[in-house]
């Protein structure tokens, strides 16, 4: 994999945005694509829009990534100095504990907590899964007033995550779950293409695909591809029929999931398209959850929607897997499909 791509992946990854407090991904990509698009724009829900070729012929396509990574946020703090905290996203709360944190705008260093377990009952550890609501981060901090001009309510809480490689062919990090999706799309962007292209890097998709939703009445393309990193549970004890898609086998093609149904004819001609360049594929085997795909469809008088995705084992989770390969061969079939549009029937 060309070191450019793992460069911003990492820098992707280890950036810091929970769902409303994308800022620092925006201003990331759009420094990666300053004066490789024609202009930049934000709206009030903090979409960023990469706006290429506009005058141009031809569909108008938008790619579409969202920013944001699933996380905490501080919702008390105690006179004891400790952070109560609540969820952005969907977080499995089995997954919360003894993770190390960083805590608002200066990334103040903590750890999720709860009592020892000297301190709790057979019940409590064999029966029991902490809440959210019962867990703390403790920053080292002695008192809510060492914490002031620190910590406020509402600072974001991110996973302490760093990005490296992992085993044979594999990325480890955070926040896969959409920045794969980032930095394709932000790739894709830097080349030209003969027709007006859209970038929408979405706000807030892990609470209910806000930044989309908005977004593409603002822009609405004739066709949008949502670029996603998705599930896969290709490990031992997950039945086949719910390993959903596998590590290894190519870039993922929706049917159908939780909230759309892909456009038939843009999905069987990017699968002609994967065929006849020799580029590995899979469908998402389970029609379960969801992407941004499903607000832009119902944009207006509806959108020709696919949703195309790199899988990731331990999505919405501190850590994150996927390989190399498919992200490489997820950005050979769009780059392909794209390629081949202007001739493709309508």
């Amino acid at each position: 994999m060309e070191q450019r791509r793992i460069d911003l992946l990492k820098r992707l990854t280890e950036a810091r945005g929970i769902s409303g407090q994308e800022d620092d991904v925006a201003t990331l990509l759009r420094g990666e694509l300053e004066g490789r698009v024609d202009r930049f724009q934000r709206d009030a829900i903090k979409n960023l829009f990469a706006l290429k070729g506009m005058n141009k012929p031809g569909p108008t396509v938008m790619l579409n990534a969202h920013m944001d990574e699933v996380g905490l946020f501080v919702t008390r703090i105690t006179k004891e100095g400790y952070l109560h905290v609540g969820k952005a996203g969907s977080i499995d709360d089995r997954l919360l504990l003894g993770k190390k944190v960083l805590v608002g705008k200066d990334r103040l260093p903590g750890v999720t907590a709860i009592k020892a377990v000297h301190l709790s009952t057979r019940e409590e550890i064999e029966n029991t899964v902490i809440k959210v609501d019962n867990i703390v981060v403790d920053v080292g901090a002695k008192s809510d007033k060492e914490l002031a001009g620190k910590v406020t309510i509402g600072d974001q809480i991110t996973f302490d995550t760093a990005f490296g490689t992992f085993g044979d062919g594999y990325l480890v990090g955070k926040a896969f779950d959409d920045r794969v999706g980032c930095a394709i799309v932000a790739e894709l962007l830097t080349k030209d293409w003969s027709f007006p292209i859209i970038g929408m890097f979405s706000a807030q998709e892990e609470v209910g695909s806000k930044g989309a939703t908005v977004g593409a009445w603002r822009y609405t393309p004739d066709l949008s591809i949502t670029v996603e990193g998705t599930i896969a549970a290709d490990i031992g004890e997950v039945k086949d029929y719910q390993e959903v898609t596998s590590l290894g086998s190519g870039p993922v093609l929706t049917i159908e999931d939780g909230g759309m149904i892909t456009d038939h004819g843009l999905r069987n001609q990017m699968i002609k398209v994967a065929r006849a360049s020799g580029i590995p594929w899979q469908f998402k085997r389970l029609p379960s959850g969801g992407t941004d795909a499903r607000s832009i469809q119902l944009t207006k008088a509806g959108v020709r929607t696919l949703a195309v995705a790199v899988p990731a084992r331990y999505i919405h989770s501190p850590v994150s897997l996927i390989n190399i390969k498919d992200y490489e061969n997820t950005v050979l079939l769009l780059s392909t499909f794209l390629a081949q549009l202007a001739s493709m029937e309508a």
